[in-house]
């Protein structure tokens, strides 16, 4: 609901932090690593209830994740397996964070299970909505790897409510709740727009195209070819002095 506004925003700034990173030679894969550690240092933090340090960790987590996208731009290091590393870690941060609150704040641990659920859920119709997408030719709406598609659960929402968790772990549980309210919301979202952009019969895939004409190539090969009558000798050719000589 709100990643689009705070592109915009951010967008520039992040931009220029990227610039002397990409001079001294910072790799997105390494701020990725970095966002990964730095995220499961937040839930661990979040499990021993050290709730400022947990957000810290979250917060500079979350700034390493989003630089790598600029770094991978500015430095012409774009690639289908940085997209998908970046939102690997982004599903394991997430995950394991709610996990770390779930540890520190029992009597939130329902409330968090259910969140945990919706994420899981969530990010399957995202992966496999992504996947079809491509299959069916649907436009990308940005340049990222994956098909983002505009909902009420997001990125920039992820990030604030799970920096509440900690910041207010006495309204954990209703913070949960809330948001598993939304993630849900979304999930229906997406199963709408999957239902209204991927009806109907798929055109077939290039790949599949070229592949029956390779098979149909190599079964024209592999059949047997008629055999060529033998050459009858002219009259006057040394084949037919022969025959007349015998």
């Amino acid at each position: 609901m709100l990643d689009l506004a705070v592109r915009r925003r951010l967008g520039p700034v992040l931009d220029r932090l990227a610039d002397p990173l990409v001079r001294v030679g910072v790799t997105p894969l390494a701020l990725t690593v970095v966002g990964l550690v730095l995220g499961l240092a937040a839930a661990t933090a979040a499990a021993f209830t050290w709730w400022w340090a947990a957000l810290g960790l979250w917060l500079v987590s979350r700034l390493a994740d989003g630089l790598d996208g600029p770094v991978a731009r500015r430095g012409g290091r774009v690639s289908a397996f940085g997209g998908w590393a970046d939102l690997m870690a982004d599903f394991t941060v997430y995950g394991a964070f709610v996990v770390g609150c779930a540890i520190g704040q029992p009597d939130a641990r329902v409330a968090l299970l259910v969140l945990l659920a919706t994420y899981y859920v969530n990010g399957s119709s995202l992966l496999a909505y992504s996947a079809a997408a491509d299959a069916r030719g649907v436009a990308r709406p940005d340049t990222r790897t994956f098909h983002f598609t505009r909902s009420l659960a997001e990125g920039t929402e992820t990030i604030v409510v799970h920096s509440l968790l900690v910041l207010v772990p006495s309204a954990m549980a209703p913070i949960a709740w809330g948001f598993s309210a939304l993630v849900l919301a979304t999930i229906i979202q997406r199963v709408a727009l999957a239902r209204r952009t991927l009806r109907g019969r798929a055109p077939r895939h290039r790949e599949t195209t070229a592949a029956v004409e390779w098979e149909g190539q190599r079964t024209a090969e592999a059949a047997p070819q008629p055999r060529r009558a033998a050459a009858q000798p002219t009259p006057g050719s040394p084949g037919a002095s022969a025959r007349h000589d015998r």
